[in-house]
């Protein structure tokens, strides 16, 4: 079977937290989570994507652009679609495939843009499977949430993390690398690029 790299690509707080306190549908990425994504908002390849035109180019907006260029199929959790589905509209960011991890049995959710939905019943695994084979060649990104990311990181079935570090201090919500097993899991840096206002790193999981 061909198939890239998995990788994540999230962006956290100083103190570790992937949104603010109390997310929710009507909240999806928490009480003052939107300081964790002032960076990414104005760049023109978040704002293509959300069918917006304009934006800032330059460092920031290279690496949000590599992103979406090397993806080929998205995983999720059952919480992070719920959250977002909302928001997301009837035309959602992704423009691919995407794999929900879930308990509940449903058909798979057609959008607009090429952006489908399918929900897996039977692990993280058989997800990677169907979303290896779908991507062909391309990445699959691990979008999220946190928990999700975590299960793929401990299981060893994580290539990379892409983590836009943000100088905020939350102090309350979901956190990245909270409750991990007791396994020692090595990262090593590849690469960091400083941005005005954030800090990319990319993190090469060691096997």
């Amino acid at each position: 079977m061909t198939g890239g790299r998995v990788f994540a690509d999230i962006t956290m707080s100083l103190d570790g937290f992937i949104t603010g306190p109390n997310d929710s549908v009507e909240l999806p990425i928490g009480e003052g989570g939107d300081r964790l994504h002032q960076w990414i908002y104005d760049q023109a390849s978040w704002r293509e994507r959300h069918g917006q035109e304009g934006g800032l180019t330059g460092s920031d907006d290279d690496l949000i652009g590599e992103a979406f260029a090397r993806t080929g199929v998205y995983v999720m959790g059952r919480r992070m679609f719920a959250h977002g589905e909302g928001p997301w509209g009837e035309n959602p960011p992704f423009h691919g495939p995407v794999f929900v991890l879930t308990h509940q049995v449903r058909e798979p959710l057609v959008k607009e843009g090429g952006t489908t939905f399918t929900f897996v019943t039977d692990g993280i695994e058989r997800a990677l499977e169907r979303a290896r084979a779908a991507a062909g060649d391309k990445d699959v990104s691990i979008a999220g949430g946190a928990n999700v990311i975590r299960q793929y990181l401990e299981a060893g079935l994580l290539d990379e993390i892409e983590i836009h570090l943000v100088p905020v201090l939350v102090g309350d919500g979901v956190r990245l690398f909270e409750r991990l097993g007791t396994e020692p899991i090595e990262l090593e840096i590849t690469r960091v690029i400083e941005g005005p206002g954030v800090i990319h790193l990319r993190l090469r999981t060691v096997k």
